[in-house]
């Protein structure tokens, strides 16, 4: 009986320990990043220049300089798995702020967007198709019955500009090769570095960021064709926005180039500057449309 009791009072100690640990548990206290009151999250899409892992250590130190520079508000990055998923977001205006491509900033305006700015060089939005050097493609003819890897059949520089190329080089592009949409930019580069297509289609700041961590890749590639340039990709804004939080974006954006964190930070993008522009910046990309729509394939604009 001595021991029956004992053993009982052991365990009551033990569970008055437990209860006391789990309570000490409760009043640990944990902290979090605090919010000014009236605090505000803006998210920033950008379409997919390169898969989403990329993406965000690509953009990341961009949004982040704009929430630390902009304190009142927040933003936050958004990538998109792919072309289709991205274009779902921005005309359902998911986004606050945006960087689409060309065709997909003609199409925002339908979708309670408008142009504030764009990336500058214009000469680097151009569409390039890759070859590997030890391949037997030497003009376009040899194209015929081969394979080309594309991103995706909305991705501007990337597709819809070497398609164009190639048509008027003198190909059906509908008949006369392979299309393989596969999803990124880096997917249509490696599908050719493979030798699982015969060409690739992309467009050069994908390419040299991914050619410098992979220096293989400019050893036993080349650019066999270059089409000629159209605007780059815009920077647009929901309608809904404060006038107050847009200048405010704008002024960060395009004074990057005059100050050494900004200048890095765009080197990380392969861009010298964010420059000012307008919905009506965009006419000779409409002009293009147009002329892809007629001889190409039907595109939505």
């Amino acid at each position: 009986m001595y021991i029956l009791k004992h053993i009982t009072l052991i365990l009551i100690v033990f569970s008055l320990l437990s209860c006391e640990k789990e309570q000490t548990k409760e009043y640990v206290p944990t902290f979090g990043r605090i919010s000014p009151i009236n605090s505000h999250e803006y998210i920033f899409g950008i379409h997919p220049l390169h898969n989403p892992k990329r993406l965000h250590l690509v953009f990341g130190p961009l949004i982040t300089y704009l929430s630390e520079e902009i304190p009142e508000v927040s933003f936050k990055l958004e990538a998109s798995r792919n072309y289709a998923a991205y274009d779902e977001k921005l005309y359902a205006g998911k986004f606050h702020f945006s960087l689409p491509n060309p065709y997909q900033t003609i199409n925002s305006l339908k979708h309670g967007y408008k142009v504030f700015g764009k990336m500058g060089d214009d000469e680097n939005f151009c569409g390039i198709i890759l070859t590997r050097k030890d391949s037997d493609i030497k003009d376009v003819k040899d194209l015929l019955g081969k394979a080309v890897s594309f991103p995706a059949p909305t991705a501007l520089a990337a597709t819809m500009m070497p398609q164009y190329l190639l048509y008027e080089m003198g190909l059906d592009i509908n008949k006369d090769i392979d299309i393989l949409y596969v999803g990124s930019q880096e997917s249509s580069i490696m599908n050719v570095f493979l030798g699982n297509t015969a060409a690739a289609a992309t467009w050069p700041p994908p390419w040299l960021a991914l050619a410098k961590e992979r220096p293989e890749l400019r050893r036993e590639l080349e650019i066999k064709w270059q089409t000629a340039p159209l605007l780059n990709n815009g920077l647009v804004v929901r309608n809904d926005v404060p006038q107050v939080i847009i200048d405010k974006v704008s002024k960060l954006l395009f004074n990057l180039h005059k100050s050494d964190k900004g200048r890095n930070i765009l080197e990380n993008l392969e861009l010298s500057k964010f420059e000012s522009a307008s919905n009506d910046s965009y006419t000779p990309v409409l002009e293009f449309l147009k002329q892809f729509d007629k001889n190409i394939r039907h595109i939505t604009y």
